[in-house]
């Protein structure tokens, strides 16, 4: 036998015939054409982001989980114009020691603290207990009282008049003690608190990934690369988001999801084209040739994943909110710049290095038996994981099954969720505003700060208000109704709930007083009238963005793969592997377990938005591993046309890399999820779960058993569509058979034999210099 002249497909990119390598075109000749400049361009671009990145924190706000279309954050707004002293923002918590706050000593020196602050400039509506002789501002015990007070201007204004005023008025003043307190100075210390955060999170991932990036490729130059693809999209993020601050508000928040995302899947991608940059060296191919081949195939799978993670991150500025938009505006903007390091940098530096990119080999000294020195490609050798698909494929329905009632068991917590707002309890128990908040919960009457307003436009009359009054009054959750305070044509009123400031009673108490007749316009706000808004605004855009994420999703995956059963696949099996996410965030962080060890106070509730992003984020980490494992499915596939050899191949070639990224990055998260903020912890933590739940249970088990399943049905698509994927669809590497396109067409043919494991240098796909029988007749050799 004889193979014909045709040149096949290798793992080198090198035609069959012996023609030589081939000379680099389109893409690899635009980003290899000059290495040297674009590795100085970048660097030059890089430094640039660092001066416009610097001090990007100090311009990001706290905030952004109300609706601003909605009828509390107008009623807010016009009361602050309104009515300053009915919103105050810092509290001072005034203590008397073992006397009474009514000591004429006591009250002598709290009358002075309130003038002086009084005096401050950008401080508006003062006032205390000691002026007005308000019960709800006096504790149950007489020993504490409060000053109230209204910081005005912007987040940033409101945080430079904070610093500049509380050194004179913490501490001790003859016979009190002032501790400072109120929403001001919650978001104050919670911005300040994750900024710390952030650095010791930076210092902490940064050493422990190089450790695994040198235990994955044993070359510290090899393991540099990604690190370094990660810090480029990292500083490159900061700028990107430093400009949107001067258009619009960002969340601080934003940034740890900045620092995980740009190390996470920078390494990701930069894991998958030096890993397939080795192997192409390892059969021979001069440096030009391997990248070009590796773009070719890795980079065109780097590529679709960028997408995927941009789309599900996309979604979230679907919804009014600017802490969610803010992470959307951060995630894309990482994601891109990541990709865009990985195809552009990446491969100059790899032209640049060579075979030198394997120098600097740490892991000679525990080798044995390698005389030559040369490290494997990483991920050649995956025996182990060839086992475990054979394994899974073997026993396909019993894994299926028991993998999906694992997940479905571990995500019923979430049954139980309860939607709150963050407040001062995301800070550490010994943050002073979280002390002064518990203060005030746990010791003075009707829960200041708690209760609900009621803002009246419209000229009324005293009989008309009073009237008012007590329809409110009668309502059957009301404990007290205070005012009304009248300013021209405007009024509001206080009310008290029995309960919780934000729970079901006062929540149903918010659409109550917005249901009650009133002879002029009524708006209710305060933080359970912000919570429901909050909750119907997310609700409404919801079924926007998951049918945004789905459909995009759906066609991404149908342009890599030219079937339409794998993206529904891809889809569900994504989302199952979520369900453990959020059943442990309710059972950790709602319900409290684990609280001591984590170390944070739990306020029984879930913020409303979180399991938003949190979806959002660990949905589009998801489908970066599914796109990795699906293209070299899709690839071996395209070559052989044996679907469950495609399947055990697409395993052994991935599983390790898939494992070793997802470990890198749930280190990175679980650096994040050390914050003493508690939604931080909860999203690094949270999305750590998810990461390695998806690459460890549902690639590794669920996916393969479920394809087996499938079967050569899992390729299927309609006519019309297999012409448009021919035509517009991208997939890693150039089909040898027809297997992929016409899949219907050989449903009635079995089989060919399937072919011996392949040894540990060869290269991925079929490519090594076996010959491979094709599909329905072809073949890619001739009878001699």
């Amino acid at each position: 036998m004889t193979e014909v002249n045709t040149p096949a497909r290798t793992g080198s990119g090198l035609p069959r015939d012996g023609a030589g390598p081939r000379r680099p075109e389109g893409w690899t000749r635009f980003v290899t054409a000059r290495p040297r400049l674009s590795l100085l361009v970048a660097l030059v671009l890089t430094a640039l982001a660092v001066v416009v990145g610097s001090g990007v924190a100090d311009r990001m706000g706290s905030g952004g989980w109300e609706d601003p279309a909605a009828e509390s954050t107008y009623a807010t707004k016009a009361l602050e114009r309104e009515f300053p002293a009915s919103q105050p923002n810092l509290l001072l918590l005034v203590g008397s020691g073992r006397v009474s706050v009514d000591d004429p000593a006591v009250a002598a020196e709290a009358r002075r603290l309130t003038s002086r602050l009084a005096g401050e400039k950008g401080v508006i509506g003062v006032g205390s207990y000691w002026q007005s002789g308000t019960p709800s501002l006096r504790a149950k015990d007489g020993h504490e009282a409060l000053i109230a007070a209204r910081i005005t201007g912007d987040e940033k204004a409101m945080g430079e008049t904070l610093d500049r005023i509380t050194p004179a008025f913490r501490g001790t003043h003859g016979p009190v003690t002032v501790k400072v307190g109120g929403p001001v100075a919650v978001r104050h210390e919670m911005q300040t608190i994750i900024k710390e955060d952030l650095t010791r999170a930076e210092l902490i991932a940064l050493p422990i990934t190089l450790v695994l990036l040198v235990m994955v490729f044993g070359s510290a130059v090899a393991a540099l690369l990604p690190l370094g693809i990660g810090i480029v999209s990292i500083l490159g993020t900061n700028a990107v988001l430093r400009g949107l601050t001067e258009f619009t508000d960002v969340s601080v928040f934003a940034l740890n999801l900045t620092t995980a995302l740009g190390l996470g899947l920078a390494i990701d991608y930069a894991l998958f084209i030096v890993r397939r940059f080795r192997e192409e060296l390892a059969t021979g191919a001069d440096p030009l040739t391997a990248v070009g081949t590796t773009l070719r195939t890795a980079g065109r799978t780097v590529l679709f994943s960028a997408l995927t993670v941009a789309v599900s991150l996309a979604a979230m500025l679907v919804f009014p909110q600017y802490f969610l938009r803010s992470f959307a505006y951060a995630g894309i903007a990482v994601v891109l710049l990541a990709a865009a390091a990985a195809l552009i940098l990446l491969p100059a530096a790899l032209v640049l290095l060579g075979r030198r990119v394997d120098a600097l080999d740490l892991r000679r000294a525990f080798r044995r038996g390698d005389r030559g020195g040369a490290p494997r490609p990483s991920g050649a050798d995956g025996t182990a994981w060839a086992r475990t698909a054979t394994l899974v494929m073997r026993r396909a329905p019993l894994f299926a099954v028991a993998t999906t009632v694992v997940l479905i068991v571990l995500g019923l917590p979430f049954l139980g969720v309860k939607f709150g707002t963050a407040d001062d309890r995301q800070l550490p128990s010994s943050a002073e505003s979280h002390v002064v908040q518990q203060h005030i919960r746990d010791g003075f009457p009707g829960s200041p700060g708690g209760g609900l307003e009621v803002l009246a436009e419209g000229r009324a009359t005293t009989a008309q208000y009073a009237a008012y009054k007590q329809r409110i009054a009668a309502l059957p959750e009301v404990a007290q109704v205070q005012g009304p305070l009248v300013q021209g044509d405007a009024a509001y009123f206080t009310v008290l709930p029995r309960g919780e400031a934000v729970d079901d009673p006062a929540q149903r108490l918010v659409g109550d007083l917005r249901a009650v007749r009133a002879p002029f316009e009524t708006k209710v706000t305060g933080t359970a009238a912000v919570l429901v808004d909050s909750k119907h605004a997310i609700s409404r855009h919801l079924p926007w963005a998951a049918a945004f994420i789905v459909v995009v999703t759906l066609l991404l995956v149908f342009l890599l793969t030219g079937s339409v059963v794998i993206p529904l696949q891809a889809v569900l099996l994504n989302a199952l592997s979520l369900t453990a996410m959020f059943g442990a965030v309710v059972w950790v962080f709602q319900d409290g377990h684990l609280s001591g060890l984590l170390g944070f106070t739990s306020p029984g509730s879930i913020e409303t938005t979180l399991p938003v992003l949190m979806f959002c984020v660990a949905f589009g980490l998801s489908m970066d591993y599914g796109v990795f494992l699906l293209s070299r499915i899709k690839e071996e596939y395209d070559t052989t046309g044996d679907h469950r050899e495609a399947v055990r191949h697409g395993l052994q070639r991935t599983g390790g890399l898939i494992t070793a990224a997802a470990v890198i990055l749930a280190v990175v998260m679980v650096a994040i999820g050390t914050s003493r903020v508690t939604n931080t912890k909860m999203l690094g933590l949270g999305i750590a779960l998810a990461v390695v739940m998806d690459a460890m249970v549902v690639r590794s088990l669920l996916v393969p058993a479920i394809m087996r399943l499938t079967g050569r049905a899992t390729w299927w698509a309609p006519a019309p569509l297999r012409r448009f994927h021919a035509r517009f669809g991208l997939s890693e590497g150039e089909p040898a058979s027809r297997a992929a396109t016409e899949p219907a067409s050989a449903t009635s043919a079995e089989p060919a034999a399937e072919p011996a494991a392949e040894p540990a240098s060869a290269t991925s796909a079929g490519a090594s210099s076996r010959v491979e029988s094709g599909r329905d007749g072809e073949s890619v050799e001739a009878r001699g």
